[in-house]
């Protein structure tokens, strides 16, 4: 027996929090009949429905992905442009992204069909690191990379203290590679904070995920987190 909420998290219906909402606004059935209680536990032969959707107890699966550039972090794309769940057309669960990469931008990215978990990654106190590696246009002053390390104003406010590291500059042709580290998840963040130091990414890879490397993978390649990966990244997030 497990709790209702959890059920439907697992499904990839919504986040625990979110289910228990629709539960308390009566969007969730069990055995056909309307359940608005919070700790109502449901067995596996019990018949589960959210606003008239059957929950298909699905066996939860976790992934490790080397997303390549041009690749949309979405389960499909209204333009047509190639998504991340495309890469994996043999796995009946339905899984998605944990957060997201740019379309333009390469590297480490999780999907799952967990959605309690994906939540747990993704919420903002949860401080989770994530290193980038960026070809920058121009060589940035210690002063820049300073600012960046501090916390960088921009437009939806100042961002978090970073790790940055200039990895190698090339003067001839005006860039430079720089490794940099943060735990916050904004919109193109990566990108902005070079932009407002007056250094654009010219390409960007995220590296790692917390301990996750791209090692052993190609660009587009993929892999299933052992359960070992999968209860430190739990841990880190609960502890962070």
């Amino acid at each position: 027996m497990e709790r209702l909420q959890k059920v439907i998290a697992h499904a990839g219906f919504a986040s625990r929090r979110k289910a228990e909402e629709m539960i308390l606004e009566g969007k969730v059935k069990v055995n056909g009949k309307v359940v608005k209680e919070l700790g109502v536990k449901v067995s596996p032969s019990d018949r589960v429905e959210v606003g008239g959707i059957p929950v298909e107890k699905e066996e939860p699966v976790y992934f490790l992905f080397y997303k390549p550039r041009g690749v949309i972090s979405s389960v499909q794309d209204e333009k047509g442009r190639k998504a991340v769940t495309d890469y994996f057309p043999e796995i009946k669960q339905r899984i998605y992204p944990v957060g997201r990469l740019d379309y333009d931008t390469s590297g480490v990215l999780l999907l799952t069909n967990d959605g309690e978990f994906a939540n747990l990654l993704m919420h903002p106190r949860n401080e989770i690191e994530k290193e980038y590696i960026a070809k920058i246009k121009g060589v940035p002053t210690r002063e820049n990379l300073k600012s960046l390390e501090k916390g960088i104003h921009l437009e939806d406010g100042k961002t978090a203290p970073a790790r940055v590291k200039l990895i190698s500059a090339d003067k001839k042709k005006g860039t430079a590679i720089i490794q940099l580290s943060i735990h916050e998840g904004r919109n193109r963040q990566v990108r902005r904070m070079f932009e407002a130091i007056g250094h654009p990414v010219l390409k960007l890879r995220r590296e790692k995920y917390a301990f996750l490397t791209l090692q052993g993978l190609k660009s587009g390649d993929a892999r299933e987190l052992t359960a070992h990966e999968i209860k430190q990244l739990r841990v880190l997030a609960e502890n962070s």
